[in-house]
């Protein structure tokens, strides 16, 4: 039986039964880690030590007799610009290379109270500013199924860990479609809550009003149980919504019949490339099958949003990222004066993508732009979200394309911005909103993985749990198993 190959839930029944032990679970995956890591660079810090004491602890809670969650002894990856107490969390980034945080940041705090082993810290874009994991200041992540071809971004080594079964499960932000992208690529399922819905106290900042952490997992029963965890009010958190958190497994039914799901045109006009189009048209006719009814909806701001986005984000990254600054935490590049160190540490600091983002931040918040740029965006975004609060009155939850296109190969959009930031194309517009949104896979293109796209209104979550449910139970689309690199 080869451990790193099944589900959360599988794991969690084999512990159960006592037909595996948390320490032997844990040791499987750092072999696992040990046998792929050189090659797929999905971790910045592997945390065996740690790890194997808390497998200790949970095997020593079992034996006792105590009720376990379902999580109890599963390893967990996060991604390290979520804070850990005591284990260097980097971003990714020069800067921060040397950081220990104070305290877990409340969702590993809440994985932890939950039993879960913490295995590592995994790579990522810089501060998460990137869409393929190439903007890493220490090393770039592969993708496991292709090694030529990049993870996505900015959680591409979250991703990658789970899809190679380095780790059971990992969390990872969602700014522009981080979680979700590399979800695609990789051929995992990936989850962006509704923002609020999970704390994000503890979450190193790119730009606050559109991060939000989820989970990557192997399936839709993985996601459920890892919500039910981390979902919940944050007193520490002033953007944490007071909503009752339901149980996300009540909603993994095998039924679709009645339910209304949206097709907006707007997302399969844009440059889909046609072996993507066809398996997202696969999907509607499964889902039809089964009883679902599907229909064509308008999301025409659509097109507003890439540029709203980014506009609004590096705002927010210019104001966040200047506390990096030498005084505090971090690198200090000594100088002869406050000012010139200060220069000298964020240069030597910050890599190109942050630093370009930080100065277009700056330049859009300027007198001369502010009204011409900034402004312009936040009335884009209060558009898109109205188209979205639109269709809820028509559909349930749409369905669209997760990305364009499969993994792209590495360095083809490393030095073309926009064809980087269009990557992202489909997943933004949920950002903007702060709506739900999942990614699972949906069959595969000349080897490489399809993801399917559905989004819902807030706090609807269970919705696209039941739907993606509903398609792992009916198509083996969603189960294929590429061959690993």
């Amino acid at each position: 039986m080869q451990l790193s190959t099944l589900t959360v839930h599988q794991l969690s029944e084999l512990m159960a039964q006592k037909e595996i032990s948390s320490v032997e679970l844990t040791n499987a995956y750092l072999e696992r880690i040990s046998k792929v890591e050189e090659k797929i660079q999905a971790f910045i810090t592997i945390t065996k030590e740690e790890a194997l004491a808390q497998a200790q602890a949970i095997d020593k809670k079992r034996m006792q007799g105590e009720e376990l969650s379902p999580l109890a002894g599963i390893p967990m990856a996060v991604s390290d610009n979520i804070c850990t107490e005591g284990i260097k969390t980097t971003c990714a980034s020069n800067i921060l290379y040397n950081y220990l945080p104070p305290a877990d940041a409340t969702v590993v705090a809440r994985l932890k109270q939950a039993g879960s082993v913490l295995i590592g810290k995994t790579n990522l874009d810089e501060f998460a500013m990137g869409s393929s994991t190439e903007y890493s200041a220490l090393f770039k992540a592969k993708n496991p199924i292709a090694l030529l071809a990049v993870p996505g971004g900015s959680n591409g080594g979250a991703a990658a860990a789970v899809a190679a079964g380095e780790t059971a499960f990992a969390l990872g932000s969602d700014t522009a479609g981080d979680i979700r992208q590399p979800a695609a690529f990789c051929g995992v399922v990936g989850f962006k809550p509704t923002y609020g819905h999970v704390p994000r106290t503890g979450l190193v900042s790119y730009a606050s009003s559109l991060d939000q952490i989820g989970p990557l997992a192997r399936d839709i029963t993985d996601l459920a149980l890892i919500l039910n965890a981390i979902c919940g009010h944050d007193s520490k958190d002033s953007t944490s919504a007071t909503v009752e958190v339901p149980d996300f497994q009540g909603s993994l039914v095998n039924d679709v019949r009645g339910l209304k799901i949206g097709l907006p045109k707007e997302y399969f006009k844009a440059e889909i490339a046609p072996p993507v189009a066809a398996k997202i048209q696969e999907a509607i006719r499964q889902l039809e099958d089964l009883g679902a009814v599907c229909l064509e909806v308008s999301l025409p701001h659509t097109e507003y949003a890439v540029m709203a986005h980014y506009t609004i984000s590096c705002a927010e990254a210019s104001s966040n990222l200047a506390r990096y600054d030498g005084v505090r935490y971090g690198l200090r590049v000594e100088a002869e004066d406050v000012t010139s160190m200060f220069a000298k540490t964020r240069g030597q600091g910050f890599g190109p993508e942050a630093k370009k983002r930080i100065l277009l931040g700056t330049r859009v918040l300027s007198k001369e732009c502010y009204d011409k740029y900034y402004t312009q965006a936040l009335k884009a975004r209060v558009l898109n979200k109205q188209d979205f609060d639109r269709v809820w009155a028509q559909v349930d939850c749409l369905l669209t394309p997760a990305t364009l296109t499969t993994a792209f190969k590495i360095g083809d959009k490393e030095n073309d911005s926009l064809a980087m930031y269009l990557s992202n194309y489909c997943a933004i517009p949920a950002n903007l909103a702060g709506l739900p949104a999942l990614v699972l896979p949906f069959g595969l293109v000349d080897g490489m993985p399809v993801g399917l796209q559905l989004i819902g209104n807030h706090f609807t979550e269970q919705t696209l749990l039941r739907v993606g449910y509903t398609l792992e139970r009916n198509t083996d689309q969603t189960c294929l198993r590429p061959a690993l690199a």
